[in-house]
């Protein structure tokens, strides 16, 4: 039996790896902009804690999840979204005994039982915010700027932010009983799964993606009609605070996110260049969560976005990290080798990417490993060059050769780097 991965699960092999690392520190460095610290929880949680944050109702929580019993018959789901984990560490921790607001990130692998297509598979990778503490519209502003300079800062164009409100526990409650009412004598155009949500949860009817069930939606109440006073300042104010940033957004009554526990804001971005599954990111204000979860009640906002989704949309040709190494080591004989891995053990020491021949073949073979790689320079070490102490320090790009010692590190760090006077930093 030939051993292969698993349906819906991607390697990421070297090449890929370097992109994706790249990406990451990008978004990183625009949460560290931002003030977001980082938060790791654990890959798999109770059963509960998604039945009870995410829905009963929802197909994340009735179709998609990887389930399994422990040895100590307790039930277990490998995390197939980041905010309940997120949450649950809030107050398992009490963070918020600790500070009045607290603005987390994560980067995580995540597991959904779904059919697999581009940019979507069953394990996926999502990178997201959870602000918790704030009820003010600016904190919805904030989020969604943090969105939306992430993917500036990565070179994505073309960029389409949705945004609606679905207002709060109160508002919603009737706005659901409309929506009921209108949808009771259309039973027959939806879909099976809809004629249930309709019934159960329909705003779930909004998500689904079935011609004749999209039909019967068009023409349904707007959830902007039933929104109480507050909620409609609140979401005027977040559309005002995005308009002063000049962040261009549409206004689209029929979103309304497919998780139970949104209340209020609610938006997508999308993107032009992923076809019909067209959603890169989509988040929005979830004030009951934290009560939900057993915590006081304490307003949340935040954002759940797809890696394979952003490099997906992004052009091969968008800057990312340049692979190889800068310079390539070749010995020629036991005792350049021998030299050659001292050296590039300091030469590593001080930032330089490295790599030398460890399978002892000629120096045309190693000129074109170098090559291979993509290495910038090549510094060739042989007998004639351990007696005299220098060796040459060889441009790929252009041929173009200059006398080093190969001894002196400093020196060879500011000639690759093109800074001959300034001296390596000091490792960490």
């Amino acid at each position: 039996m030939k051993l292969q991965k698993v349906k819906g699960t991607k390697d990421i092999l070297p090449g890929e790896a370097e992109r994706w690392r790249h990406i990451e520190e990008k978004i990183r460095g625009v949460m560290a902009r931002y003030n977001y610290g980082e938060i790791r929880t654990p890959l798999f949680e109770l059963t509960e804690l998604f039945a009870k944050g995410t829905g009963q109702d929802t197909d994340i929580v009735t179709k998609e999840m990887y389930t399994f019993p422990d040895k100590g018959g307790r039930s277990l789901t490998l995390c197939p979204e980041g905010t309940p984990p997120v949450i649950r560490a809030y107050l398992e921790n009490s963070l918020g005994r600790r500070f009045p607001l607290v603005k987390l990130f994560y980067i995580a692998p995540m597991f959904r039982q779904e059919n697999p297509q581009a940019g979507r598979l069953r394990q996926f990778h999502q990178f997201g915010v959870e602000a918790i503490g704030s009820p003010q519209p600016q904190m919805d502003v904030e989020v969604i700027s943090l969105c939306m300079d992430i993917y500036q800062e990565v070179g994505l164009q073309g960029l389409q932010l949705k945004l609606n409100s679905i207002g709060c526990r109160d508002c919603r409650a009737s706005y659901r009983e409309r929506l009921k009412n209108y949808l009771a004598d259309k039973s027959e155009r939806l879909c099976a799964d809809c004629q249930v949500r309709s019934v159960k949860n329909p705003l779930r009817c909004f998500d689904c993606k079935k011609e004749g069930c999209q039909l019967v939606m068009q023409e349904a109440p707007s959830t902007l009609d039933g929104l109480c006073q507050n909620c409609r300042e609140h979401f005027q104010a977040v559309q005002n605070g995005l308009t002063d940033l000049g962040i261009p957004f549409e206004v689209d009554p029929g979103l309304v996110r497919g998780l139970d526990y949104y209340t209020r804001t609610v938006f997508e971005v999308l993107s032009s260049g992923l076809g019909a599954q067209d959603a890169l990111c989509g988040g929005g204000r979830y004030d009951d969560l934290v009560e939900e979860l057993g915590g006081e009640p304490t307003p949340a906002v935040g954002f759940a976005a797809g890696m394979e989704r952003l490099l997906l949309s992004l052009n091969e040709a968008e800057e990312t990290a340049r692979l190889g190494p800068d310079l390539f080591l070749i010995s020629l004989g036991p005792q350049a080798q021998t030299a050659s891995l001292q050296l590039i053990h300091r030469l590593r020491k001080i930032g330089l990417r490295c790599e030398m021949d460890y399978l002892g073949r000629s120096l045309k073979s190693q000129l074109r490993e170098a090559n291979r790689q993509g290495a910038p320079f090549a510094l060739i070490i042989g007998k004639r060059e351990l007696e005299s102490g220098e060796a040459n320090l060889k441009d790929m790009r252009n041929g173009q050769e200059q006398k080093v010692s190969w001894a002196d590190t400093q020196r060879i760090y500011s000639r690759i780097r093109g800074k001959d006077t300034e001296k390596p930093p000091i490792p960490m």
